[in-house]
């Protein structure tokens, strides 16, 4: 294993929030709150088990922020009553326990919902179907539905339930921060992505037209979270659509990193397919690197591909501030301490996916 860099088990300050070390463990969907959609204590013993495996900051799987079209899976947990971050605040005084961070992401489906316990219809930027089919291990079938157009009101009341989720993230469940999803071809990424938001009102557009609704989101949830951490995940590919690669090219870079600075967010989590690797074809410079650039003075989380010490290292040489472990943290939950000591981590068992993706048995020992 390459040598491990003292900076990357060094505490790290992010705003207010202090880090143990600058090790994150990346939101992954699992599938595991009850039907009510209400966090479980089996949630509560996997995530514990990341904040004592030495995991600095642990962020959650994507939460529903309201009872209309936000909610995404059958079993995925969400926040939209007092009930519900109730039940978080067990898996947030877990996490606690071993003197981890706990960010609350919180995350509306739009056109991708496979389930919805409120609602029968979808409903997104445009009514496009989305491409691809719906993913098997979240308990999907077949093609994805054909969502409605968002109207002003409905897109007003997604702005609303992102806020009032972050509220109760961090008054009644604990929360020390929130994410706001606007990555993987979910709502937020549907508004900012040219070929799924065809409007042609304040919504659609240019690349900055498009982001607007990501923007009026961290407005709105900042401010009501007094001052707990408030930051936003993007990406480029998306659960439906992996190759995706936005139009413009670093321009598009530019403009989202640049627009989402000025919003004032405490940080962004990039999330590509390897984080250090080109972004775009004929452009060397990774999407990491180019949200460090356009984005100078925000805290920045990079995901992907991290397996070892070595990506790790290379990831924050790419301009990262804190490196985010998905699959090699669900193969080691002790990930951080593996670092330490120098122990190779073990291989990712993809049955820990299969059939479904709920949390196992095996992963609350």
């Amino acid at each position: 294993m390459t040598a491990l860099n003292p900076r990357i088990i060094t505490p790290f300050d992010m705003g207010s929030l202090k880090l143990k070390n600058r090790i994150a463990l990346a939101p992954m969907t699992r599938v595991s709150a009850s039907e009510s959609g209400n966090a479980t204590p089996a949630m509560a013993r996997y995530y514990e088990r990341f904040a004592r495996g030495g995991f600095g900051l642990v962020i959650t799987e994507g939460i529903y922020t309201d009872r209309q079209y936000a909610q995404g899976y059958l079993n995925q947990p969400g926040i939209t009553d007092s009930e519900q971050a109730l039940a978080w605040r067990a898996v947030v005084e877990a996490i606690h326990r071993h003197e981890s961070a706990a960010i609350a992401q919180i995350m509306h489906a739009g056109a991708l919902s496979q389930a919805n316990r409120f609602v029968e219809q979808s409903a997104g930027p445009s009514a496009i179907r989305p491409k691809g089919e719906q993913m098997k291990f979240y308990h999907g079938e077949g093609v994805y539905r054909v969502p409605q157009a968002m109207t002003d009101e409905d897109i007003a009341d997604a702005i609303e339930g992102f806020a009032l989720a972050a509220k109760r993230a961090v008054e009644i469940a604990g929360f020390d921060g929130v994410e706001i999803h606007g990555a993987n071809g979910y709502l937020l990424d549907q508004f900012m992505t040219d070929y799924s938001n065809q409007r042609e009102d304040r919504w659609g557009g240019d690349v900055r037209q498009r982001l607007s609704l990501t923007l009026e989101v961290i407005a709105a949830v900042k401010k009501v979270v007094g001052h707990s951490a408030v930051g936003v995940r993007i990406s480029q590919g998306k659960v439906n659509d992996f190759q995706h690669k936005w139009a413009g090219g670093e321009h598009d870079a530019q403009a989202i990193f640049g627009s989402l600075a000025d919003a004032g967010v405490d940080f962004i989590h990039v999330t590509e397919h390897q984080a250090w690797k080109p972004a775009f074809i004929g452009n060397e410079v990774s999407l990491v690197t180019l949200a460090r650039h356009y984005a100078p003075g925000v805290v920045l989380i990079a995901n992907g591909g991290v397996q070892d010490s070595a990506c790790v290292e290379q990831t924050l040489q790419a301009g990262a501030d804190i490196v985010a472990v998905g699959k090699a943290a669900l193969a080691n939950p002790d990930f951080v301490q593996r670092l330490i000591e120098g122990r190779a981590p073990e291989h990712f068992d993809p049955s820990l996916l299969a059939p479904i993706a709920q949390i196992k048995d095996r992963e609350l020992k």
